[in-house]
């Protein structure tokens, strides 16, 4: 049985195809547009799923989309009416919209999907659709490891939902209570996001990053003047501060006023006020999950424990989690954003409707989350021949030694290898890679490859039998989604030397890994097995016994606001256009010191 989930509209949209229970292939739609968040309807991560299954989508049993449209629509028009007539010209921009296309969503998918094979036919049953936190539900327990758990799924808002709590057993997935909009940990976060100057649905990230140059001065206003938190987790916005409701920012000139400052602009100085500001609703989300969490575990007498929704990426507020579970009792969908409900609409399908025997086993179901299109030697070599450009091919154990030779030389490498991730993480098999024990790495990185913020941390990608060695990690992280701190004995300076705040500290050289070490000591930790991610394992082996270093710096392989590569084509653009030293591409070397100035200008012609 082949069952095809989309997720699209809104943002990030993605396929995902599954044979029977298992996951053939799954990719967002901006890794083929090369457009950042793209929401249009998947047709291209659709036509690669199948290309990827040999099939055809005549040959797809069930075709499944992630949310329910007239729900989320009757939640537009009850908003308006509560709101009016604020809330006029936000309605008059966005009805026509509803009305024109979204409204009628079903036709729209029909649509498309005869535009990718005009033989396909409706028949009545073969076009499904589950409700949004039912697939952030169904992409958190089962792909999961466990045969029960209680599920949470946070977010800004589904249909009505904006967070919720499943009972996962088996091959069914029970709602037991939720908090609806306009009530919202992923809103609340997006509005400072907003207010912070960053982009919504795409910023909350740097949010995240920024918030350790900070104190948390404003904690305690937030909870006195705009969220009412209680003892179990639940809440409830203040929303006179809060214009999303009836109009199109984020907050309003009363937010502005509570905190003494106007939402900072773009390309605006980031200040002490806007770390503060960061730190504080870091820290007022990373109590609010704790509080959920924890009441979740007493409730229900929970030892297992699975997340999704875009506020499970917030790693930082993960870490903190893991003191609530014990050694490998929670499970995170590396793609918790709405990319993922693309794959939680197929598996509600499968399990949950169509009843089909769920069987788990020690790993899960996600294959490393490397679920996307690859690309031979053969074909990268024909592909660099054919545009002149000088490389070298290597096997395989040449291969390893010579990159992580040029990884110990203090070069930057574009690491392209075997299928792409599916999610947001760069997890080795699209990632810039570089030496964690270099000091300059970091900024080097962010300034010359990146070319975006310097206070933006980097990952670590460790050898897992070494994680707990070097990290107060008590579980694997293969999917870089906790956060956790650097050993004491591997840091460089006490706690008490850190008192100082904002960018100054980046000065300061905090551990032996200073290019993976945050300024608050902590580590975005990506753990690195031989059984499920050998290739990538192997390279950074490789670099251990030559070191004695089992970890390397891993971040993704794009630059600020470009989606991470999926071709060779698009690596030796980014390669090509920024300083990155050496591309690595399937047995492939590229040194950018071999190249001539035609070389380097080659990518005018291929974009």
């Amino acid at each position: 049985m082949y069952i095809l989930g989309i997720s699209a509209y809104f943002h990030d949209s993605a396929a995902c195809l599954l044979k029977d229970d298992t996951i053939i292939a799954a990719a967002q739609e901006e890794r083929f547009s090369r457009i950042k968040n793209d929401e249009a309807f998947p047709i291209q991560a659709i036509t690669y799923c199948l290309r990827e299954a040999g099939i055809k989508l005549t040959q797809v049993d069930y075709v499944v989309f992630y949310e329910k449209p007239f729900l989320k629509f009757e939640r537009l028009i009850e908003t308006y009416l509560a709101t009016a007539p604020w809330g006029l010209f936000s309605y008059l921009k966005a009805i026509p919209l509803w009305i024109k296309d979204k409204i009628f969503m079903k036709k729209q998918i029909i649509l498309a999907l005869k535009n990718i094979a005009p033989n396909w036919e409706y028949n009545g049953g073969n076009l499904l659709f589950t409700e949004h936190h039912q697939a952030h539900a169904a992409s958190a327990f089962f792909p999961s490891p466990y045969q029960k758990a209680i599920v949470l799924t946070v977010d800004g808002v589904g249909e009505w939902a904006t967070t919720s709590v499943w009972r996962g057993n088996g091959n069914s997935i029970e709602l037991i209570k939720e908090i609806k909009f306009p009530h919202s940990v992923g809103l609340l976060y997006a509005a400072f996001t907003y207010y912070l100057g960053f982009k919504v649905n795409s910023d909350e990230y740097k949010v995240m990053g920024l918030a350790p140059y900070g104190e948390p001065r404003y904690e305690q206003l937030i909870y006195d003047q705009l969220i009412d938190l209680k003892h179990d987790g639940s809440f409830r916005l203040q929303m006179a501060y809060f214009n999303y409701m009836s109009g199109l920012t984020m907050t309003n000139t009363k937010f502005e006023k509570l905190f003494g400052h106007k939402t900072r602009k773009k390309d605006e100085e980031i200040t002490r006020f806007h770390m503060d500001i960061a730190s504080s609703i870091q820290k007022v989300t990373e109590t609010i999950m704790r509080r959920m969490v924890k009441h979740i575990k007493q409730e229900y007498q929970a030892d297992k424990l699975c997340l999704a929704g875009g506020v499970a990426l917030n790693c930082v507020a993960n870490g903190k989690l893991l003191e609530e579970f014990p050694f490998n009792s929670l499970w995170i969908q590396p793609a918790a954003g709405d990319a993922g409900g693309a794959l939680g609409a197929a598996y509600f399908t499968y399990y949950h409707h169509l009843k089909h025997e769920r069987l788990v086993s020690k790993s899960d179901k996600m294959q490393n989350a490397l679920l996307g299109p690859s690309y031979s030697t053969a074909t990268v070599a024909a592909f660099l021949t054919e545009r002149k450009i000088k490389f070298r091919v290597y096997n395989d154990e040449a291969y390893f030694q010579t990159v992580a030779g040029l990884i110990n030389q203090g070069k930057v490498i574009g690491w392209f290898n075997g299928r792409m991730e599916f999610g947001p993480r760069a997890l080795g098999a699209r990632s810039i890679i570089a030496d964690s024990r270099n000091e300059n790495m970091q900024a080097t990185i962010n300034q010359k490859i990146k070319f975006r913020e310097s206070f933006r941390p980097f990952a670590p990608a460790v050898l897992e039998e070494h994680a707990d060695t070097i990290f107060q990690l008590t579980q694997k992280s293969p999917y870089m989604l906790l956060v956790a701190p650097v050993k004491h004995k591997y840091r460089l300076i006490s706690t008490s030397d850190t008192e100082e705040r904002g960018f100054g500290m980046l000065a300061r050289k905090r551990s032996v890994l200073p290019a993976v070490t945050h300024v608050d000591f902590s580590a975005r930790i990506q753990t690195v097995s031989d059984a499920e991610h050998p290739v990538f394992y192997h390279l950074i082996n490789t670099f251990f016994k030559l070191t004695g270093c089992p970890v390397i710096v891993n971040t993704s392989f794009n630059v600020k606001d470009e989606p991470i590569v999926c071709t060779p084509q698009d690596a030796l653009n980014c390669f090509l256009q920024t300083e990155m030293d050496i591309l690595a591409i399937e047995n492939i070397i590229i040194d950018k010191g071999e190249l001539t100035a035609a070389d380097l200008n080659t990518t005018q012609s291929f974009k």
